[in-house]
């Protein structure tokens, strides 16, 4: 899929982000507040394959479909939304053509962006 692999050490660091996300329950989630600067019931797209000093690129808010526009290569993305609310990315915009992945609440991947031209935030 369109997820890519790295070296062990910035795996690490994503697995161990990812982990610290996903434990946290819907109350846990939303007292913990940011993590790696995504705030607590956002998606977050970061530039490259590094938590961009705890800069987001792009912060989603709202339920529905938001269209990427110059979102090619390699980007951190994580869903720190909470209690049960997933995040889809497709191949085509607002939220069309196939589901390339999606991730749960509570956490995040590497993705080559290139195939990706929309991703949705779902209510749970």
């Amino acid at each position: 899929m369109g997820k890519v692999m790295r070296g062990a050490a910035a795996l690490a660091l994503s697995v161990a982000a990812v982990g610290t996300v996903g434990a946290a329950d819907a109350g846990a989630a939303t007292a913990a507040g940011s993590v790696h600067g995504c705030p607590s019931g956002a998606v977050c797209i970061y530039p490259g394959f590094d938590w961009n000093n705890d800069r987001p690129s792009f912060v989603y808010w709202s339920y529905g479909a938001h269209n990427l526009v110059n979102q090619t290569g390699v980007h951190e993305v994580l869903n720190n939304q909470y209690g049960g609310a997933g995040m889809r990315l497709w191949s085509g915009y607002n939220g069309t053509g196939s589901v390339i992945d999606s991730l749960a609440a509570g956490s995040g991947w590497v993705y080559d962006l290139g195939p990706v031209n929309s991703i949705t935030l779902d209510r749970p």
